[in-house]
């Protein structure tokens, strides 16, 4: 163990890290400043069957990556004489259930490239 002595602390030397974590709140905020306690969720029943759905048919899978858009199709530049005059942002991040959407869908990209070994770039 090192002896703390005034010469050390004039001429410190870096021996170890050490990790002091911060002290425990009971109620945490998030980014926002809400609480994060846990909260009833409508969605949450359908998000779990959602992320409970299997692709184990190639048929599925081809009525899905045909059903679920690979971008937004409501972002886009609104030009005038090929000047932007204003963007209009994607709206499907608003969409509540938009991760397990495009989740599912690359599900079923995946089954059709690696178990049916079809190329899925037309879904792309």
């Amino acid at each position: 163990m090192t002896k703390l002595t005034y010469s050390s602390i004039e001429n410190p030397n870096l021996t170890s890290w050490v990790w002091i974590a911060p002290a425990k709140n009971t109620a945490k905020t998030n980014q926002q400043g809400y609480s994060s306690k846990k909260r009833f969720d409508l969605l949450q029943p359908l998000r779990q069957m959602l992320e409970r759905v299997e692709v184990r048919d190639r048929e599925l899978a081809h009525r899905l990556c045909e059903m679920i858009p690979s971008q937004c199709p409501f972002e886009q530049d609104v030009k005038l004489f090929g000047r932007t005059l204003f963007h209009i942002p994607p709206m499907c991040k608003l969409n509540p259930l938009y991760e397990e959407v495009v989740a599912l869908r690359f599900r079923a990209l995946c089954y059709l490239a690696d178990e049916c070994g079809e190329d899925v770039s037309c879904y792309c």
